[in-house]
């Protein structure tokens, strides 16, 4: 298991990214609001104390802050193969 605290400002986000194949993510909202899409699914928006989750091979297409003028936290722990050391990659366009 890896956490990671992802912290994104204002208006941030984070590009399109897949995870490994060996990963399985439940991720909950600490600060603010997230609007997210996995996969070809609706975008849906998560406030503070929400969670959701993402299966090994999906696509996280969205992901990024839901305001433009407050910060917003998640917490993603990762369920993932001990030997993995990256854990985000970039959609290939």
């Amino acid at each position: 298991m890896k956490g990671v605290l992802v912290e994104y400002a204002a208006g941030g986000f984070s590009e399109g990214h897949t995870h490994p194949q060996s990963a399985f993510i439940y991720a909950t909202v600490l600060e603010g609001e997230i609007r997210s899409q996995v996969n070809d699914g609706p975008v849906t928006v998560s406030k503070a104390g929400e969670s959701f989750s993402e299966m090994p091979g999906d696509r996280h297409g969205v992901s990024e802050n839901a305001s433009k003028t407050k910060p917003a936290k998640l917490l993603a722990v990762f369920v993932v193969d001990t030997s993995q050391r990256e854990l985000t990659f970039p959609i290939k366009k």
